[in-house]
């Protein structure tokens, strides 16, 4: 019975999906490489049968690709490529060349197997949305929309600037974000690690030396010695649950949406950071939807997509909440304010672009307006946080060393 329901379990599993790297020739004989993700190797040769492609040589990947053993492909990677790429494109380089130029330029051994297999894809006939398709591990489908938005209209070169301007203007949020989160986190490790520290090694010492004294010790010092105690004693079960508690959250964020959920509304009503979460998040889905409306994309079709990009599960939900209202016939600016996540100003700024006709340019300015104010928000953090760190090291370590000398004062005391 219980073997039986274990394999209903599996059967209602989603089947892992792996990358596999394939080699062939298409309908004209010409070679073809490129990669697919699929359960297994035999779905992803019928697969390219389907295509008009005749596979020679499949083999499976590590999930990461061209990460594999090499030095990891970052977010940053990709941006700079974009970046390049746009650059070389404006300055009169055709595609396969730009890609040859920064692919063998580039310091990263892995971007260089990428680059120079989308090269090859592209030299194959694919078009570069296709060949990008095939590493969505690193180009996403925000990024794919883009380029066919822009191989389409024929203003491929203009489309890479927007890419690359966009990537580089999420990375840097991205980067304020994960400074502002920095701070209080480092005050928590850092106050612990030395109070463990202080627990275990210091204060015992102190305690053999007033067991000498043959008095009764102040409380202050009672309470300290009690809990160095503890911490001898269990230091092994506190350092397990910690890490416990830690792996536990990590791998119910990965698996369940509901933790997901609670732990970002928790994000947003966190006092200063979440403020500055709203901010970079508002600035994240202002920046996208502008960058997407300004390449054509239909603003329902993109709204997806930028539900997938904002970055925090409870403005995903609302955004795909307006998608659905604007798909019905209402405003954007209505179905924004009716979600209460959006201040009345950025509402107000897409309610003058929508009449305008001109929302690409006013959410610019709006992803503008609150990526300054994050920036802003992170500095005066970080000097906010400075004499807050000293005041609770300070604290702790001069409660430490105030109880633990508090003794040998009053010891003084009694031989005057």
């Amino acid at each position: 019975m219980v073997a039986k329901a274990i394999k209903r379990k599996e059967a209602k599993k989603e089947p892992k999906l792996d990358l596999f790297a394939w080699e062939g020739t298409d309908k004209k004989g010409a070679k073809v490489s490129g990669e697919t993700r699929s359960a297994n190797a035999a779905l992803v040769k019928s697969e390219l049968r389907r295509q008009g492609i005749n596979p020679k040589k499949i083999k499976k990947k590590t999930m990461s690709g061209f990460g594999s053993g090499k030095k990891k492909i970052t977010a940053k990677d990709i941006a700079l490529f974009s970046r390049q790429l746009a650059t070389m494109m404006s300055s009169g380089v055709p595609l396969v060349q730009s890609f040859e130029i920064i692919g063998r330029g580039h310091d990263n051994p892995s971007m260089q197997d990428l680059i120079l297999a989308i090269k090859a894809d592209v030299e194959g006939g694919n078009t570069l949305t296709d060949s990008m398709r095939k590493h969505p591990y690193y180009f996403d489908d925000l990024y794919c929309n883009l380029v066919q938005a822009g191989e389409q209209a024929g203003i491929l070169e203009g489309l890479l600037h927007k890419i690359a301007l966009y990537k580089e203007k999420v990375e840097a949020i991205k980067g304020k974000i994960k400074k502002a989160l920095f701070y209080p986190v480092a005050i928590v490790v850092v106050a612990f690690i030395i109070t463990t520290i202080l627990m275990i090694f210091v204060i015992p010492q102190f305690e053999d030396l007033f067991k000498g004294f043959g008095a009764d010790l102040p409380a202050l010092t009672k309470i300290v010695i009690k809990i160095s105690e503890f911490f001898q004693a269990w230091w092994w079960a506190i350092f397990g649950g910690i890490g416990g508690v830690i792996y536990g959250l990590v791998e119910a964020k990965k698996r369940s949406r509901k933790v997901n959920q609670a732990l970002d509304r928790l994000l947003l009503k966190l006092p200063i950071l979440g403020e500055i979460v709203t901010k970079a998040t508002v600035a994240r889905f202002a920046r996208t939807l502008s960058t997407m409306f300004a390449a054509g994309v239909p603003l329902v079709e993109g709204m997806t997509t930028v539900a997938g990009a904002s970055g925090n599960i409870v403005y995903e939900t609302a955004i795909l909440k307006i998608r659905d209202n604007v798909a019905s016939g209402m405003s954007l600016q209505a179905s924004m304010r009716q979600t209460g996540l959006f201040s009345n100003m950025v509402v107000q700024m897409v309610a003058i672009g929508e009449e305008a006709g001109s929302l690409d340019a006013m959410l610019g300015k709006v992803a503008d307006y609150y990526e300054q104010e994050v920036d802003d928000a992170v500095d005066g953090l970080s000097s906010l946080l400075e004499p807050i760190i000293m005041a609770v090291l300070g604290v702790i370590i001069g409660g430490l060393v105030v109880a633990m000398y508090l003794p040998i004062f009053q010891m003084g005391n009694v031989v005057n």
